[in-house]
């Protein structure tokens, strides 16, 4: 394939959004095929890291570079001129800020919906969502995520839904729809003791003909030793933090990395004659973001990026599968700010063993001073003040944070603010941002790509990168 420098933008005709039945699928597909002299993609692989900023994606590469000495494979994609590069806007239907059930519908139909919809219209009607098409036309389809495979993200691309809380409704509609690899988190959706309606889903995928696996060893056994649909469910929720998994051996046994996650599916797509396309997705960087977590945060970050090294090895060797790398939306906005000790301050990041997560649970009021002390020394390896964790045990009379993806509602923010005396690292919010947000693609159709884009676009581009042109 030729490479193209990320600055250049193609240019791409847009495709109708008619619904078609599978068999006009598959014949738009043989026709456009026949037009492209066959310069299309097979496949398709589209990494999202959700709720990343712009900082993000800076300070993750440039933690890996003064404590590895290398940059990270996104940003090397860059420098080396792979692919195209462009911006993107992320509006919702009904704000300029989208969630991600809708930010992933505009990918997945095609369309922008209202925050909290799936692939539905403010008038009831729906949007068939993309992995659908591609099912039509033969080809597998999956989702791997670091999240609830039931999330936002993932679910944009697989079903229609008028509200994203209805998890337990989305594991039967996936099962209804034969998706092919499904891996993440959410245990709580699929088993019986956990379900309010005490629907046992794991046996009913079992019964669908699933291969059901839910720790790493059986999932890495798993990689190609058939040919059945894979549901992989490995820990309530979503998993744990990649900075909490790295000094924990129970964690390292027991759940995969999202690098392992995305091997093993590209090796069970692979093998269907027709292509595959897959979604993989570092949930867990934008709940990182909600929570001010800069731990949290760049580690998911890099452990996405260990995720696209994967994805671009593939590719690279594949030469059929276009690589597409994204967020949804940015969140947070931090950033490393200047100082007299803004190097030495960051890099105290390098020796981070724990998570915000992680130093707060735990703690309750009657924790005191020298033993708050010692758990943040042991988790990021400085000691705060007496003062600093007096103002911050003090929360812990009444908790009251509020803040999405904090049921206990500990104190993230203030831990947040004392951290920045030691990391130099700054936040603007803990929710979303309408920030334009960076867009890379590589492989056959990437030359599609213009400079700016809607996130709308990226569904009728993919489309058209595998030859599928919609009919009427």
């Amino acid at each position: 394939m030729k490479r193209r420098d990320f600055f250049k933008g193609g240019s791409a005709a847009l495709l109708g959004a008619a619904i078609l039945s599978p068999g006009s699928v598959i014949a738009a597909v043989a026709d456009a095929k026949a037009n492209t002299k066959g310069k299309i993609a097979k496949n398709i692989i589209f990494l999202v890291s959700d709720g990343m900023s712009i900082g993000t994606l800076t300070m993750a590469s440039l933690l890996l570079q003064r404590k590895e000495g290398r940059q990270s494979k996104w940003l090397s994609m860059y420098e080396q001129g792979k692919g195209s590069r462009a911006l993107m806007d992320t509006a919702s239907l009904n704000s300029l800020v989208t969630d991600s059930a809708a930010a992933s519908s505009s990918w997945g139909g095609g369309k922008r919906v209202n925050n909290g919809a799936l692939n539905t219209n403010p008038d009831g009607s729906e949007n068939t969502p993309i992995w659908k098409k591609f099912k039509a036309t033969g080809k597998a389809a999956g989702c791997v995520t670091t999240v609830p495979i039931t999330h936002a993200t993932p679910a944009g691309f697989l079903i229609t839904s008028k509200q994203r809380n209805d998890q337990p409704g989305i594991a039967l509609k996936y099962l209804n729809e034969k998706y092919d690899v499904l891996l993440g988190g959410g245990t709580e959706f699929f088993s019986a003791a956990k379900r309010a309606d005490k629907s046992d889903v794991f046996a009913q995928f079992k019964a669908g003909g699933y291969q059901v696996v839910q720790n790493r060893a059986d999932l890495l056994n798993a990689a190609s030793a058939t040919k059945a649909p894979l549901l992989g469910v490995f820990h309530e929720d979503g998993l744990p933090y990649s900075l909490d998994r790295a000094t924990d051996a129970a964690i390292q046994t027991k759940i995969p990395t999202l690098a392992e996650m995305t091997s093993t599916a590209i090796k069970r797509l692979s093998t269907h004659k027709e292509g595959f396309v897959l979604q993989v997705e570092a949930g867990k960087v934008d709940w990182a973001a909600h929570a001010n977590d800069i731990g949290g945060l760049l580690y998911d970050q890099l452990a996405f990026d260990e995720a696209l090294a994967v994805a671009m090895d593939f590719a690279e060797s594949n030469k059929e599968t276009l690589i597409i790398v994204t967020t949804d939306h940015g969140n947070a906005n931090p950033g490393l700010f200047s100082g007299s000790k803004a190097n030495s301050n960051f890099d105290r990041i390098q020796k981070f063993k724990h998570t915000n997560e992680w130093i707060l649970s735990g703690v309750d009021k009657n924790t005191s001073l020298g033993t708050f002390i010692e758990k943040v020394e042991a988790a990021h390896g400085y000691a705060i003040s007496k003062e600093e964790a007096a103002t911050l045990l003090k929360h812990y009379e009444k908790l009251d944070e509020k803040g999405i993806y904090n049921p206990k509602s500990l104190p993230y923010k203030e831990l947040a603010q004392i951290q920045s005396n030691y990391t130099s690292v700054g936040w603007g919010s803990m929710d979303h941002s309408a920030d334009y947000v960076e867009l890379a693609m590589f492989g056959p159709g990437s030359e599609l790509l213009k400079p700016f884009v809607k996130n709308t676009d990226l569904h009728q581009l993919m489309l058209k990168a595998c030859g599928v042109t919609e009919r009427a």
